[in-house]
């Protein structure tokens, strides 16, 4: 059977916890899962040393946890498009469409999202910083604008002026108190760059917090679905509990508190020690805002339960809605005076700034004991430091060029530019969803994703099942194979049972975007004809 997302026991608990409504599509989150075990307890005996040529590390002796975990956006579709990018380069023709379009993961870059020339000038001129000396300054100049060549000098003299060398375990400080400014200014509330920890992108900070809260087999995690596979994926392997929660997809998303209070009681009452509460606003893979009004909810809700909050706002300045404005929890806690821990995420990945290779983003630590942030240290000090050019980004997205800087005006219109172009791909996206037969889409509030519900035909849900395959998981392989686009099933992020679901970002150019969506179209009317009953 295909599992695009096998979590073993983060799954077991989702079926669990909802022993009424978790059917096949919550099921379908894992391969067969036996008793809980430790993370090396099922390892088998297939030989020790190297007598006989026998492999001290197999399949079956290296840690379970990592062999049962799948992550769905590099799962099996994706890897079947690369494959096929490749038949396209070596036997051009071969296939009925001319490209692989990458819809399946938020990549802006991939798919021709120009980068910000002040970002790109400032990390050329940090990594040739001959560029920068007495001889070559005065042509340097006629290239560089000079607050580009002032800002390549001020970020190099916090690290010695070598971008090869190591920082400081939690992120060089300046950068820190930068990031700091920029919550401040958000928020309208202190920040401190002590609570700050740079990361190697979000998904290094998430895992680094999940990897702090879990001390045993039976810590669970509320996780929202459908959800961002990073957390069932590292949940199973620091072999934790994922404790699911649905959204409200009639509701635009939104969570809803009795759900809530559903979940945790009966992951509570079978046992499972609940300590965190994930959300993810705007949301992925859903697109959806939260409303002040309900993270003021969520707050409350953790207040009483004793949990901590993990804000996963990557994709907070991607918005595309007036009435559902992004509002950080760091604002709400601060509002209400709530001592609830939190731990907020943000991302070079993501935005206008798309700079996913880079590998730059950070967590604010509010709230949260001062013994465990020296144990954050400590966990921070074994990876020596972040990736130093993401930490530079980092700098740029929360310090960029202010009004009357040389390079503020070309800034300010390409990020514009950026921005209003997502703005009207994501309208365009679901607008065309709409437009077909057996599919609905909610308006993509936020990010860089349209989750489209999906009403397979019974002949066709029958027919995949007799394949041993999730349904939505060959519709969407099907797609690929007709048209080149890949993009990734709804049971990769978990889906209400008896619904069908996928993700597609709405990150093909724009001069492109009319053939993407014509190329669906195509498709998709073909597939509904083709397993529509015949009178």
């Amino acid at each position: 059977m295909l599992s695009l997302l096998a979590v073993n026991r983060a799954a077991r608990t989702v079926i669990a916890t909802y022993p009424a409504r978790a059917g096949t599509t919550l099921r379908s989150l894992s391969t067969t899962v036996g008793p809980k075990q430790g993370a090396h307890a099922n390892v088998a005996s297939t030989g020790t040393g190297t007598a006989g040529g026998a492999k001290v590390l197999t399949i079956d002796s290296m840690n379970p946890n990592i062999r049962e975990m799948e992550y769905a956006v590099r799962g099996a579709i994706p890897i079947l498009a690369e494959k096929l990018r490749e038949q396209l380069k070596t036997h051009p023709g071969s296939l009925p469409f001319k490209q692989i379009t990458a819809c399946n993961i938020g990549n802006p870059q991939q798919l021709e999202q120009k980068p910000l020339t002040f970002l790109r000038q400032v990390s050329a001129l940090m990594e040739y910083t001959d560029l920068l000396s007495p001889q070559m300054i005065d042509t340097t100049r006629k290239l560089f604008p000079e607050d580009a060549i002032e800002r390549a000098r001020r970020n190099l003299s916090y690290v010695g002026n070598a971008v090869g060398a190591y920082t400081q375990s939690l992120g060089i400080y300046e950068v820190r108190q930068d990031v700091a400014r920029f919550i401040e200014e958000r928020d309208g509330f202190p920040s401190s760059p002590d609570n700050i920890c740079l990361t190697s992108g979000a998904s290094g900070a998430v895992e680094r917090v999940i990897d702090m809260l879990v001390s045993s087999p039976d810590v669970g995690i509320m996780i929202p679905i459908p959800q961002y596979p990073l957390y069932t994926a590292t949940l199973a392997h620091v072999n934790a509990q994922a404790v699911p929660y649905y959204l409200q997809e009639d509701k635009d998303w939104q969570l809803s508190i009795g759900d809530l209070e559903h979940s945790l009681a009966e992951a509570r009452a079978k046992g499972t020690d609940v300590r965190a509460l994930v959300v993810i606003n705007p949301g992925n893979p859903t697109g959806g805002c939260l409303l002040e009004s309900n993270i003021a909810e969520i707050v409350r809700f953790c207040e009483r339960h004793r949990l901590v909050i993990m804000a996963d706002e990557v994709y907070q300045a991607n918005i595309y809605t007036e009435t559902n404005p992004f509002v950080s929890f760091k604002k709400v806690v601060a509002q209400l005076g709530s001592d609830v821990e939190l731990f907020s995420f943000h991302s070079i990945s993501k935005g206008m700034v798309g700079e996913c290779g880079r590998r730059g983003g950070y967590y604010e630590a509010v709230n949260i004991d001062e013994k465990v942030m020296g144990q954050l240290l400590k966990l921070a000090s074994v990876s020596l430091c972040p990736n130093v050019q993401g930490q530079m980004a980092v700098d740029i997205l929360v310090n960029p060029p202010r009004p009357g800087d040389a390079s503020y005006a070309q800034y300010k219109a390409e990020v514009d530019d950026i921005y209003e172009s997502m703005k009207r791909r994501a309208k365009k996206l679901a607008k065309a969803f709409n437009s077909l037969p057996n599919m609905s889409c909610n308006d993509a509030q936020g990010a860089m994703y349209c989750f489209p519900r999906v009403e397979l035909p019974q002949a066709f849900v029958d027919e995949a099942k007799a394949k041993g395959q999730q349904p939505d998981s060959l519709y969407c392989m099907q797609m690929l194979e007709a048209t080149g686009i890949s993009v990734v099933p709804g049971s990769g992020f978990g889906q209400y049972p008896g619904t069908f679901h996928f993700r597609s970002t709405f990150l093909p150019p724009e001069n492109l975007f009319d053939d993407f969506i014509d190329g669906f179209k195509r498709f998709h009317l073909g597939f509904i004809a083709r397993y529509s009953p015949k009178i």
